[in-house]
């Protein structure tokens, strides 16, 4: 027996890290908004690894916290550890990462969603999704009640005809020993819209006590801790609580998985999604990498309260027996006991080219996707998207025009740009070298690039942007002081210069010449800037960047002038591609399948050549 229980304006599917920041955006632009999910208890679950931010990941967390949104607030609030990577190399590639106490951050994210005003978190499987005659869907739920909403968001994960596999073992399943969300997948292909069958894998979940944890390399947090979230900058946010820890594959290892890779689901044909090109399985690394001796692995906590730890870099869908015997020819594991077993999941998502940059589908009005089932891999990359897909669908119902961050701007532009422009035919993940504009991205300025749109939005409160007001002052007015104070030739200064390495200066030099040689830094010279003021480290490190890459920074800048023009070029929706005679035929099967808003859009599709974009200019008069 089927009953009707409300109304909402929208409505999400699924409380992952998309669905959770999809329904928080739309509950906080004053939408009426409803967000399912199979069980309360999966709420922000973390089952493939207990960590958030990382190379490129980083980027997209503070961006996702400059626009309003709340991975960065729960990350901070729920650390274990913390570690700003790549501080070897240039600012461009600074990524943090923090290791998260998994239960904790789904306590705070599960809060976050009950206390939210306008939003109502509900356990129910969505088993099928029809239009309503008001252009918004009906939603069934597994136990026949029907709500309606004006906008609906896909965020279903890898829990979408989930499928769980271990060696010859095959099981419908969503992850973590979760059910899987069947149905759904048959009423959105009735839209018309086309699927891909990915997989990911997990790693098995080893007990603490059970490895000799003084044989293993231990890998302390840093010493000072750089928040997540641009509200905490400034703030003490406590420190590190527990270490990770390396250990690396031997021969024996490799031994062991090459000997039972008949076993293995990956190559005997029982997997038939396609798995993430950059984290694959330790079976996959041992036969594509042959002469590699070892591989390294990190054995990081779930938890402050939890025996469970989790060992990455080891992902594997062999049979548990293969498990066991591999695991236990580590260094310090010979004992050690699993408590998860590591697994592989298929999942159906959405092609992505079947959305548009605002993430709703092309051939759906008011359906967005977020998240894996746009098919991404990875937390970060999730949030961000759901985080674009509740504001446009609020947006939308409120009759206004939609966000679109281009690849100029962030990170998240980049990363929707690649997915319905580009398409994808594997999980996809984000990675710096993906942006063309990465060192104007960096995730130091993430703030100063969208702080202004999520407050224009109403996603950033007025105390909060007038904080951020005053920080670019500062940076401002340091950068001009660096540029406008000079430095006499000194004993002191020359003992600096010396010190370093670096050539001696016989006239007056400015401080922002001397923070433009590489082997020094605004700290180095401190003791002969006597102008210095007294500010946040977040302050003068700013300012610091901007100095030390000014001309790089420039020249970056002209480009994304350059690119911006292109994006200016606009070209119609809705035109039919095949009457363009001089465009080649794969050119007019793209253009018509991916439908590009602009002229840098057609120029980024895969098989359309720059001869093609020539005609394009022509034919449409585009100068």
């Amino acid at each position: 027996m089927e009953y009707f229980v409300d109304s909402f304006d929208v409505a999400v599917i699924g409380a992952g890290h998309a669905g959770i920041e999809a329904a928080l955006a739309a509950a906080r632009l004053g939408q009426k908004t409803i967000i399912f999910t199979i069980s309360l208890d999966a709420v922000g679950n973390m089952p493939c690894n207990p960590s958030i931010g990382g190379t490129a990941k980083g980027h997209l967390v503070r961006e996702i916290d400059a626009l309003g949104g709340e991975m960065g607030r729960a990350a901070d609030k729920v650390f274990l550890q913390s570690r700003m990577l790549n501080r070897g190399k240039g600012p461009a590639v600074h990524s943090l990462r923090i290791q998260a106490d998994r239960r904790k951050y789904q306590e705070v994210m599960k809060e976050t969603l009950e206390k939210e005003k306008n939003l109502v978190l509900k356990q129910a499987e969505i088993k099928k999704i029809e239009k309503n005659p008001d252009g918004g869907f009906f939603l069934y739920t597994h136990l026949g009640a029907i709500f309606s909403s004006r906008a609906a968001i896909i965020a279903t994960g890898t829990y979408l005809e989930g499928r769980i596999i271990v060696g010859d073992t095959f099981y419908s399943g969503g992850p973590d020993g979760m059910f899987a969300a069947t149905g759904l997948s048959e009423s959105l292909r009735a839209f018309g819209l086309e699927f891909l069958r990915f997989k990911t894998g997990t790693p098995a979940r080893i007990r603490r006590s059970s490895v000799d944890l003084s044989q293993l390399e231990i890998q302390e947090g840093d010493e000072n801790i750089v928040p997540f979230s641009f509200e905490n900058e400034g703030k003490d946010i406590g420190g590190n609580k527990l270490p990770c820890y390396l250990v690396y594959t031997n021969a024996e290892t490799h031994r062991i998985i090459k000997e039972n890779l008949r076993r293995s689901p990956l190559f005997s044909g029982n997997i038939k999604g396609i798995g993430p090109r950059y984290c694959p399985s330790i079976e996959d690394k041992i036969v594509k990498f042959p002469d590699k001796e070892r591989h390294q692995l990190f054995l990081e906590p779930m938890g402050e309260r939890t025996e469970e730890m989790y060992l990455q870099g080891m992902s594997s869908s062999l049979p548990e027996d293969v498990q066991i015997a591999m695991i236990r020819s580590l260094k310090g594991f010979e004992n050690a006991q699993i408590m998860r077993t590591a697994y592989a999941i298929e999942y159906d998502c959405v092609d992505p080219l079947e959305l548009s940059p605002t993430l709703e589908a092309k051939k759906v009005e008011n359906l967005y996707g977020a998240g894996q089932f746009n098919g991404t891999s990875g937390y970060e990359e999730a949030a961000a998207q759901g985080l674009i897909a509740g504001i446009n669908a609020s947006l939308k119902n409120m009759g206004k025009e939609p966000l679109i961050l281009d690849r100029s701007t962030s990170y998240i532009g980049t990363l929707i740009d690649d997915l319905v422009v580009k398409g994808t035919n594997e999980p996809y993940r984000m990675m710096t070298s993906r942006s063309e504009y990465r060192l104007i991205l960096r995730q130091d300025n993430a703030d100063r690039r969208l702080t202004p749109i999520g407050h224009k939005l109403g996603l950033i409160s007025e105390e909060r942007y007038e904080r951020f007001l005053e920080k670019q002052k500062l940076i401002e007015k340091e950068t001009e002081r660096m540029k406008k104070t000079f430095v006499p030739p000194s004993p002191r200064l020359f003992e600096i210069l010396n010190k370093a390495s670096s050539s001696p200066v016989v006239t007056g030099v400015s401080i922002s010449d001397l923070i433009k040689r590489p082997e020094l830094s605004y700290k180095t010279i401190a003791p002969v800037d006597d102008t210095r003021p007294l500010l946040p480290d977040f302050v003068t490190e700013a300012a610091e960047t901007e100095i030390r890459y000014e001309g790089y920074i420039k020249r970056q800048k002209a480009q994304v002038e350059q690119f911006k023009k292109l994006e200016e070029k606009k070209l119609p929706l809705d035109f039919d591609y095949s009457k363009i005679n001089g465009l080649r035929l794969e050119a007019r099967q793209k253009l018509n399948r991916v439908k590009p808003a602009n002229i840098g859009q057609a120029s980024r599709i895969s098989g359309v050549s720059p001869a093609d974009v020539s005609v394009l200019l022509i034919y449409f008069g585009i100068v």
